[in-house]
């Protein structure tokens, strides 16, 4: 990836409408290459020429083609918000958002091209080896954290959850729940319906049930 050592986009930028107009431009560019060629297909040189932005202008925006790419992921990113159900069983309430975190992945396949990046690109660390929430590397990653986690985060920590489970760790049954969404999604091994969620969260359940742990 090209790196050019300048700051993120100043303050100005949200204000002046001609750097507003170039940062959209570029995002535009890059968008459409990334949707026609993939990843590779967003270099510096491709997105500046389908643009017709110079250079220097998008390094004003963003300081490597890292910054460029996750930022044209967030612009990609459908803005779904999966509500928590507020009533039914503990059951009923984890089968019907795991059915709809599936059905999100079938239907948006850039989630899973996100997911990848995320997790194996890199990450803009700070100066002090931070990762910098504000970059647009940083941002994406909170963005799909968000998006995937949050659900997940209110229902086990709810009341409801203490009461029907045993000690577990968070983070780690958000991954057995979500974890088989994503690894069929992306080895293309299937497509998970509706009926395997329920049996993904059957699975949960009985592993973790408090009624279990104490007979």
């Amino acid at each position: 990836m090209s790196t050019q050592p300048a700051a993120y986009a100043d303050d100005d930028d949200d204000i002046d409408p001609r750097r507003i107009r170039s940062r959209n431009r570029l995002l535009d560019a890059a968008a459409a290459l990334l949707t026609t060629g993939g990843i590779e297909a967003v270099t510096i040189d491709a997105v500046t020429k389908a643009s017709k932005v110079a250079r220097t202008t998008l390094y004003r925006h963003f300081a490597s083609s890292s910054q460029l790419l996750a930022a044209t992921f967030e612009r990609l990113l459908p803005h779904v918000t999966t509500p928590t159900p507020d009533e039914g069983s503990l059951r009923q309430r984890l089968i019907e958002i795991l059915s709809r975190q599936a059905a999100l992945f079938a239907d948006a396949p850039i989630q899973v091209t996100t997911l990848a990046w995320v997790a194996l690109g890199p990450t803009d660390p700070a100066a002090d080896g931070t990762a910098d929430e504000d970059s647009p590397a940083g941002s994406l990653r909170s963005r799909v954290v968000e998006q995937y986690r949050k659900p997940f985060d209110e229902i086990l920590s709810s009341d409801q959850a203490r009461e029907e489970l045993d000690e577990f760790d968070l983070e780690l049954a958000e991954c057995q729940l979500v974890g088989p969404l994503v690894f069929a999604r992306m080895t293309g091994l299937c497509t998970i319906s509706r009926d395997q969620c329920v049996r993904i969260v059957d699975d949960f359940l009985a592993a973790h049930s408090r009624t279990r742990t104490e007979a």
